[in-house]
């Protein structure tokens, strides 16, 4: 059975056509003609199945034979907000990797201790789009710019609220004192011994019903004043695990343990 091509056109609805990309896309590599069938998302959760009524330079103008409206196949809203990776490649590695997954909103944070103070969103934005072709998503996650922690953390959220984060209760006590540099390193078997910060597991905590955003912060860890400012504004903190993750792989099991947690 011949494959039914998958794209992506936000307002097929009214312009009964394939944006420009996606019409070169069609006709020039997959050399597409009239009276070929596809399948075209608008990213709002609506599927739209058509055929090719006409092509001319790279325009492809269609034909809607049937809209069909689906809903994520979990049941409340997947937001993560990170710190971005010096290193660009992981991010685009964890925005394709969990649009392929299934999450709602991606949020880029600006913290204390951020390698990356700047992301242009353009290719980002371009990578969920192909991530959603490719895993047939009806709906497109939103792709929030480089905001502020504190900026953030203020705004308001309907839903549960965690941050994932290597400090001890100790450490973040509103009155605690600040670990020493030498007790903070440690040897390497101390670090592997004292690692387990006793938050609960996120998986524990999870609601499928409400919508939940998780905070993962930079390679350098949150700072412990925006961990507290976090606590103060009704976030809760997470551990993700045993093991010491990289930012890009904390965010992703962050997002599959939702998605999991979340589906129907």
């Amino acid at each position: 059975m011949k494959e039914i091509r998958f794209f992506y056109a936000p307002d097929v609805a009214t312009e009964r056509a394939l944006p420009s990309e996606e019409a070169a896309h069609a006709v020039r590599v997959l050399r597409m003609k009239e009276g070929d069938a596809l399948v075209a998302a608008d990213g709002k959760g609506n599927l739209y199945e058509a055929t090719i009524a006409a092509t001319s330079r790279g325009a492809c103008y269609l034909d809607i034979t049937r809209c069909l409206h689906t809903l994520p196949a979990w049941q409340s809203r997947i937001c993560l907000a990170v710190a971005p990776t010096k290193n660009m490649d992981r991010m685009e590695w964890l925005a394709e990797k969990a649009t392929e997954i299934g999450f709602d909103e991606l949020a880029l944070l600006d913290c204390d201790n951020s390698e990356r103070r700047a992301v242009k969103t353009e290719r980002l934005d371009k990578i969920i789009v192909s991530a959603m072709k490719q895993s047939r998503k009806a709906c497109k996650p939103l792709l929030r710019p480089m905001t502020k922690f504190a900026d953030f953390v203020k705004q308001p959220f309907d839903g549960q609220k965690f941050i994932a984060h290597c400090y001890a209760a100790a450490d973040i006590a509103v009155n605690a004192p600040y670990p020493a540099a030498e007790e903070a390193q440690g040897s390497e078997a101390e670090a592997i011994v004292s690692f387990d910060t006793g938050h609960p597991n996120l998986q524990m905590l999870l609601s499928a019903t409400q919508d939940s955003l998780v905070l993962i912060g930079p390679e350098g860890d949150f700072s412990i004043e925006e961990v507290r400012l976090a606590l103060s504004l009704g976030f809760q903190s997470v551990s993700l695990g045993p093991s010491r993750l990289r930012t890009e792989t904390a965010a992703l099991t962050a997002v599959h343990l939702m998605n999991l947690a979340k589906r129907k």
